[in-house]
């Protein structure tokens, strides 16, 4: 990945297991008319962990704050958007990934996404139809 620090062996792996308990591999969309593109998020109240975890692969934080504070602490969230980054991403950790519906989602992203995506966002009628049918395939992954 350009510009990208290359992910060790071990912050794979250490990743893999913070996705795998307080992460999420989905398909999201940035804006109401587009499709999907693949996101991972991870949410945490524990701000210096996202922080170190986005220093290693980059993202977006963002925080909620907490309206209750005797009874819960503030919440924050590490949110990778950036096709580029998340396929990297999933690269490095799926080996890692021990959550089954986290690691297939993982890898059905890696093997179809760039086949149904063409590059230029335009899709025909039966590019349509693949994407659709890649997100409906995504989705029923449990």
């Amino acid at each position: 990945m350009e510009g990208k620090k290359q992910v060790k062996n071990w912050q794979a792996a250490y990743l893999a297991g913070i996705i795998d308990g307080e992460g999420t591999i989905t398909l999201t969309r940035m804006h109401q008319n587009e499709h999907r593109r693949p996101c991972i998020t991870i949410a945490s109240t524990d701000k210096e962990l996202l922080l170190f975890i986005k220093s290693i692969v980059g993202g977006a934080l963002s925080s909620k704050k907490n309206y209750n504070p005797e009874k819960h602490k503030d919440s924050y969230t590490l949110s990778i958007k950036s096709k580029s980054e998340v396929l990297y991403i999933l690269e490095q950790i799926e080996p890692y990934l021990r959550v089954n519906q986290k690691r297939l989602r993982a890898k059905f992203i890696l093997e179809n996404y760039d086949s149904v995506t063409p590059r230029n966002g335009k899709y025909d009628s039966n590019q349509l139809r693949d994407k659709l049918l890649f997100e409906e395939k995504f989705f029923q992954i449990k």
